[in-house]
């Protein structure tokens, strides 16, 4: 798979930031900044080594590849760090809607019982943090949650497996958890879940409620929000 990437003159190492597009897993890309995709020239502006990436769309390959594509982008950062200028103690990843999906089960579910597809079986899939905006967390009470649908098998099992919430534990990555209260993608509700259920684990996080921004995308807000909890997870 195709990504864009960007990065700070200097010898570095740099934080790493993985942006991971929308689009119900099954549409959108890499450069789509209405479905979440930041801006990497701006973030290498912001000191970091950005990437943006695409993944194989459910329309023609079933889950989990999309979620198998992001696996495989962190563990290529991971192989990386002899020829880029890059800390991979320092790896966020951010992602909005159906990319905030993706980048939750990173921080909760890991590699899981899913093959290694893609390369660099060897690397590490390890991250620092998770930023998720507009996310779902819970596949089997989602509108559009059926989208998850995998070549064969128990679907319903599928989708249970692919829930963040079903697999915050100790081992879960610090998330900032961004949301609006009239999202009518998304149920806020699912937000609120997921924020109680990383409170009652003692997960590091932090939840950001929006008020009346509707499915919200990678705003000049959320992008302050992003950067102040890298920082303060990066301490």
């Amino acid at each position: 798979m195709l990504a864009d990437i960007a990065y700070p003159d200097g010898e570095g190492p740099f934080p790493v930031i993985v942006s991971v597009h929308g689009g119900r897993w099954v549409a959108s890309s890499k450069t789509d900044a209405g479905e979440g995709a930041i801006n990497v020239t701006q973030w290498a502006e912001f000191g970091y080594f950005a990437m943006s990436i695409d993944y194989r769309l459910a329309g023609c390959s079933p889950p989990p590849a999309c979620y198998q594509d992001v696996l495989c982008a962190i563990r290529w950062i991971h192989g990386q760090a002899k020829l880029y200028p890059i800390d991979t103690e320092r790896i966020f990843l951010i992602g909005m809607s159906a990319g905030g999906h993706l980048v939750s089960l990173a921080a909760t579910l890991g590699d899981g019982p899913f093959p290694r597809t893609g390369g660099w079986e060897k690397q590490s899939s390890d991250v620092r943090g998770v930023i998720s905006l507009s996310a779902p967390y819970e596949l089997e009470t989602l509108s559009w949650g059926k989208l998850w649908a995998p070549a064969g098998g128990d679907a319903d099992a599928a989708r249970r497996l692919a829930s963040p919430i079903r697999h915050v534990g100790p081992k879960t990555k610090p998330m900032l958890i961004i949301h609006s209260d009239d999202d009518g993608s998304v149920p806020v509700q699912q937000a609120i879940d997921m924020a109680q259920t990383l409170e009652a684990a003692k997960v590091r996080h932090r939840f950001s409620l929006h008020r009346k921004k509707g499915h919200l995308r990678v705003t000049d807000e959320a992008i302050q929000e992003t950067r102040e909890f890298i920082q303060e997870v990066s301490r």
